[in-house]
């Protein structure tokens, strides 16, 4: 008699995670979960399996966006994400993202570097400056994002700290109350619907005034098209990056050998580094790791086959992305923390057509944030244990001390 390989499974020590995790994989591609909000859904563990589901167009959100059904997640799912451009399926998905990544080019993401770059050292300038004990989440991993999301939008500086406060609240990050957090996100909504109207007017070179000028088939965007794509980049772009940079550090900080590779070259380094803590970051936190986290999940609109498993119609399914990007029948040595590591088909950021559309600037600015701070600060440590909000939808770490 074999033992039955658990689903979620308990935190545990990496290493051991990483290993329950081959068992599971090497057992099933999936299993079905009952979630404490929203139902049933199956979870993808294998990484070729959760592509597979990911291009299928007959897995769709529709059913989430209009309220049928409610999401199936660790955690109730805000309201607001709902509306937004990744609760979309084609026609209306293709054409809003099209329209989307001509307004985030490759270039404009490209033009945008030195000015993250001038940015992420006035930051450091500002922590040299003030000494002692700095808290790296609220004083370089949120700003840098926060900025860099302004300049995309077009939101004046004069703007940028009420946009800063206003934007904090999209997932609860500050730890404010629901009253507060309406109160907020009330406000951006107003601010944003009257800049975008400003850049209708009188366009920028900003991607607001992209997306307000944006035509396609003679069809420009309409405003109530427009807010959600916005409010979809400020979460992205804002929350998850703070993460990712605050994990990249974290991660480096842990690993005295990977830190020391760093630091001979950290520019060279640092596009190979930024995608090792995309896959691997949340194993290198210092703490146990437990097995459930997904993404948004989606519903088969009929019966589909995914490594021969059954998912029948109306079931809903997600991936987690733990598993996909530990999978061992696609990354050699799963469990170990590599920033040289040249392929790495990790899943962190989507796959297909719901891959993350701020997927470049994220990049760049977890590139950026991670070199500049080993370049100015080289002997930066920890001077104590990070604090991480457990209770809201992407967990944010919240106080990352450190000291050099």
């Amino acid at each position: 008699m074999t033992t039955p390989i658990e689903f979620p499974f308990a935190p545990r020590p990496p290493a051991e995670a990483v290993e329950h995790l081959r068992r599971l994989m090497a057992d099933r591609p999936m299993t079905k979960v009952t979630m404490p909000y929203g139902g049933d859904v199956w979870i993808v563990h294998r990484n070729r399996a959760a592509r597979e589901m990911l291009s299928d167009q007959r897995f769709v959100r529709e059913p989430f966006r209009t309220g049928e059904r409610e999401v199936p997640f660790f955690v109730p799912f805000p309201d607001f994400l709902r509306t937004t451009l990744q609760f979309e399926d084609p026609p209306q998905h293709t054409r809003l993202r099209k329209l989307v990544q001509k307004a985030i080019s490759p270039r404009r993401v490209r033009d945008m570097r030195d000015s993250a770059v001038a940015f992420a050292n006035e930051l450091i300038d500002g922590m040299i400056a003030r000494g002692g004990v700095r808290n790296l989440v609220a004083e370089y991993a949120v700003p840098l994002p926060i900025e860099m999301l302004s300049s995309l939008l077009g939101v004046p500086s004069s703007d940028r700290e009420k946009f800063e406060r206003w934007s904090s609240s999209t997932l609860s990050v500050a730890g404010k109350s629901e009253e507060e957090i309406a109160a907020d996100m009330g406000e951006l909504a107003a601010y944003m619907t009257d800049l975008i109207a400003k850049r209708r007017a009188e366009p920028r070179d900003d991607l607001l005034s992209s997306l307000a000028h944006a035509h396609e088939r003679d069809e420009t965007l309409t405003d109530a098209e427009i807010l959600p794509v916005a409010f979809l980049l400020i979460v992205g772009g804002f929350d998850n990056t703070a993460n990712f940079l605050t994990t990249g550090v974290l991660s480096l900080l842990r690993s005295d050998e990977q830190r020391e590779l760093f630091l001979t070259d950290p520019d060279a380094l640092a596009p190979t580094a930024a995608e090792e803590v995309l896959r691997h970051g949340g194993f290198m936190m210092g703490g146990p790791v437990g097995g459930g986290g997904g993404l948004v999940p989606f519903v088969a609109t009929e019966d589909v086959v995914i490594d021969g498993q059954l998912i029948a119609a109306g079931e809903a399914v997600s991936m987690d992305p733990s598993a996909a990007n530990h999978d061992p029948d696609v990354v050699p040595d799963p469990g170990r923390f590599d920033i040289t590591r040249a392929d790495n088909p990790h899943l962190m950021l989507s796959y297909g057509m719901h891959h993350c559309l701020g997927a470049p600037l994220a990049r760049m600015e977890l590139q950026v944030g991670m070199a500049e701070i080993f370049k100015r600060l080289p002997r930066l440590r920890l001077a104590g244990e990070p604090v991480v909000r457990h209770d809201v939808l992407t967990q944010p770490m919240t106080d990352l001390p450190v000291i050099w």
